[in-house]
Formats: structure tokens, sequence, C-alpha cells
């Protein structure tokens, strides 16, 4: 993971965040779905839900690293830590060789002090993407958990206070010292 120190920059960067900054991120998160078609619904009408909102619910990087920013209730973590460890979960049993290279750079942090209204903010690190690979965590649960996805989502999407934003990012500068080469033997 060759980000880390800036990552953490980041984090605390979001967590100074106001009020009033967060409203914009809340307000176009809000507006993404956070859902896929899950394969295997019990009843139509179970399945109906997820599928209304699984319109545009692709989570694809296009850049370097990604991150996507969850808005979470605090009342509602644990059920969203929950949903992570499946996540998590279905990561490990996948047999899918796309889902491995997800695995290997995906990081979740939670922020340490409420953001506004409360909320405690959930950041996916991705570093690095994989280029093209669907990141929704609903769509990664039903490829490998067919028969849990209508459960885990209903807890998945009562936990959002405001929704997912997802971010692309580039590096610019490695601010890690350069270890200097040793002489040449001659």
């Amino acid at each position: 993971m060759r980000a880390a120190p800036g990552i953490i920059g980041m984090l605390v960067a979001v967590s100074w965040c106001t009020s009033a900054a967060l409203k914009p991120v809340q307000a176009a998160a809000a507006q993404q779905a956070v859902v896929a078609t899950p394969k295997a619904a019990a009843a139509p009408q179970a399945a109906a839900a997820p599928a209304q909102a699984a319109a545009s619910a692709a989570r694809v990087f296009t850049g370097d690293v990604g991150m996507m920013f969850n808005v979470i209730k605090p009342d509602r973590a644990e059920d969203f830590e929950k949903v992570i460890a499946n996540l998590k979960d279905a990561l490990a049993a996948s047999k899918d060789p796309v889902h491995k290279a997800m695995a290997k750079g995906w990081r979740v942090y939670k922020s340490t002090e409420p953001i506004a209204s409360g909320n405690i903010l959930y950041v996916f690190v991705i570093d690095p993407v994989v280029k093209g690979a669907d990141y929704s965590p609903s769509k990664i649960l039903n490829d490998v958990f067919p028969e849990k996805v209508q459960e885990l989502f209903k807890i998945y999407s009562a936990s959002f206070a405001g929704g997912v934003t997802l971010q692309n990012h580039k590096l610019v500068a490695d601010m890690k010292p350069v270890d200097p080469k040793p002489p040449d033997k001659k």
C-alpha cells in the first residue's frame, strides 16, 4: 500500500469538515444508489426495493486510488460493521480472481469522532484500484452470498444517514524519504 501516510492525512482533513462542508457530500451521496439486483430473491416483492435502487449502482473507479465516503447513523454503526464483516468474508470466500485482487488493496477506516449531526464516517480506501472492477458491496455480497443479500441489504441500507460518495485519486507526490542507494562495489 503505497499511500498510507497521505490517506491518514486525508482522513484527518475529512474529520475537520464542518456541518456546512458535509452537506454537499451528503446531498450528492443521497442521490446515488447503493445496491445491486439480487440473484436469488425469495419473492418478487422482496427483490423489488433492491432492484429499484440498482439503477446506476456500479462503483467503478477510474483513478489509481479510490475512496468511498459512507455517512452512517451512529446507532447503526454496529449494523454497518456487521455488513462489512460479511463483505470481508465474501471477498475471502470468492473464487473470482478479481475479488481476490480487490481485497488486497481495500481498507476500511472509521472516524474516531462523530461528524455533522453526530453521524459516523466510514471511508473505504482502495489502493491500488482494480481497473474496471465494481466495488459495490451489495454486488459482491450478491455474487458470493446470494442467499444472504436480502437480509444484509436491509441492514446496510438502514445504516446510511447520507449515502455514499465515490472519489478517484491519482498520486501527485510521494513524501516518503528516498533511501540512498548503496555505493557500487567494483
